[in-house]
């Protein structure tokens, strides 16, 4: 069984780095004003991707997808665990037991190249947001988010290995 609970643990990391993540962007909006990234947007155009769609000029401008906003969500959350999986198959369960700062982090920083050079480029953004009228702002806000879920990862695994110890 010790298999399905450090499986779980890895999957609950990932979730709750993702929880922490949307938790800044929530005081980001409300406190500075700031943003939080699109969701249904991004749900846009994930749902138009099996019809063949895959790049856009322009998010705003695409035709809709029925339930883009769940798609989004759902997705963001997805991929949030498979990153928590991904740190326990880098790491493994010594990690995972006895959790240190490095290893999220430098994987939340590595995986800068999804945004930069998949979801941005695909969603009409330009490579690093190159195509926005702040690209510096864009970039910056990504690093920050992505360090801010690496720390989310981190407090969360810190919180389940004092928690809920493998045996």
């Amino acid at each position: 069984m010790i298999g399905a609970d450090l499986l779980a643990k890895a999957a609950l990391i990932g979730a709750g780095g993702t929880i922490i993540l949307d938790l800044w962007a929530l005081l980001l909006a409300r406190a500075f004003g700031v943003p939080a990234t699109n969701w249904p947007m991004v749900g846009r155009w994930i749902g138009a991707m099996p019809r063949g769609q895959f790049v856009y000029e322009s998010m705003a401008a695409a035709r809709p997808v029925k339930g883009e906003a769940a798609i989004g969500w759902i997705a963001h959350y997805v991929i949030g665990v498979c990153y928590g999986l991904l740190l326990l198959a880098i790491w493994g369960q010594p990690w995972i037991s006895r959790p240190t700062l490095l290893p999220p982090l430098t994987l939340a920083w590595a995986l800068l190249v999804a945004p930069f050079f998949i979801m941005m480029p695909g969603m009409g953004a330009g490579i690093a947001a190159s195509k926005t009228p702040k690209p510096n702002a864009a970039r910056l806000k990504s690093i920050v988010s992505h360090s801010v879920f690496g720390l989310g990862m981190y407090a969360t695994a810190v919180a389940l290995a004092r928690a809920w110890p493998l045996a």
